[in-house]
């Protein structure tokens, strides 16, 4: 999986393509997101007593889209001191994009004693993980995969360290079922987060919780915007949903798991229609009114990107100003 996303062939690390040449994310998919976090950044920035610097750091940033999104809502308002104290950065594989804003910095990995808000929307569901099965004398063995023919077969039994993750997060496999061991993401996230001195650190993702494990797993590819089985030649997007408490729980800081449909809708982001009397007295502001409406509709579907987690965590701070459950 590392190979086939982050190798020198790899899936994300291929100049000419991005991310979103092949799967839409709430990124991807409408400004009120962008919105969104921009009104949870403000707080954060309350928070904080509005330091001279407030960094943002997107982690798995793509190809740039959320802090070009959020760099240009922010120069909206000439007046905004905000835009003037704010340092986007992207942390990123991937080389940067030639097109990407100057204002932009661009970074292979994270940077330290951050103060503001670390992002990572849809970027732990790629941090490469082992795959196990669990055969049928109750053996929980690695699951082995050809990468040339995505040919799969069961290999040795999983070492000391999975079993004891799995003694925890992934209880009570039975024969048949596919696990995702997520120790590696949980390192991940513990890493990221460990790089804020002060402020608030948000993972996005889909995923599940330790009661309702999925017993066949999750893992999937995408490809030119279908839904593909994965291949580990680096042909396809190779993903896997989120363990979200034990991603939580790995940090050591206090947390809230939330629904991205709550959290959205605790931001301001509504999926009401416009009033029909406002398509008689002013059409074109009825029209906007209700793009924006299906837009906010299709990012808190609970059967699409509404489902999505928000994994939200408070280092030195008490996040005001925001409805967040």
């Amino acid at each position: 999986m590392s190979s086939a996303l982050y190798g020198p062939d790899g899936f994300f690390t291929r100049p000419a393509e991005g991310p979103a040449d092949h799967f839409r994310t709430s990124v991807h998919a409408s400004p009120l997101f962008a919105g969104a976090l921009l009104r949870l950044i403000r707080a954060a920035d309350d928070a904080l007593g509005r330091p001279p610097v407030l960094d943002v750091i997107d982690v798995g940033a793509g190809r740039g889209e959320l802090l070009a999104a959020l760099q240009s809502l922010l120069g909206a308002d000439p007046a905004d001191e905000l835009s003037r104290r704010v340092r986007f950065t992207a942390v990123e594989v991937a080389g940067r994009p030639a097109d990407l804003s100057a204002g932009l910095r661009w970074r292979r990995s994270l940077p330290r004693g951050v103060t503001g808000v670390l992002l990572a929307t849809e970027w732990l569901d790629n941090v490469p993980l082992d795959v196990a099965e669990v055969d049928h004398r109750g053996r929980v063995r690695r699951v082995l995969v050809d990468p040339d023919t995505g040919h799969e077969t069961l290999g040795p039994e999983v070492d000391a360290a999975d079993r004891f993750w799995l003694a925890r997060w992934w209880p009570a496999a039975r024969p048949g079922d596919r696990i995702e061991i997520g120790w590696p993401r949980d390192a991940a996230w513990a890493d990221a987060v460990a790089a804020l001195s002060r402020g608030c650190a948000l993972a996005v993702d889909y995923g599940h919780l330790r009661s309702a494990r999925p017993p066949l797993g999750t893992l999937t590819g995408y490809r030119d915007g279908r839904q593909v089985p994965p291949r580990a030649d680096g042909s396809t997007d190779i993903t896997a949903h989120v363990a979200v408490d034990s991603a939580a729980a790995a940090t050591g800081t206090a947390y809230r798991i939330i629904s991205q449909r709550a959290a959205l809708r605790g931001l301001g982001v509504g999926g009401g229609r416009p009033p029909l009397e406002l398509a008689r007295t002013d059409p074109a502001a009825y029209l906007r009114a209700l793009s924006a409406a299906g837009a906010a509709a299709e990012l808190t579907d609970p059967a699409g990107l509404g489902g999505h987690w928000w994994l939200l965590h408070e280092v030195g701070i008490e996040l005001r100003g925001t409805m967040l459950p």
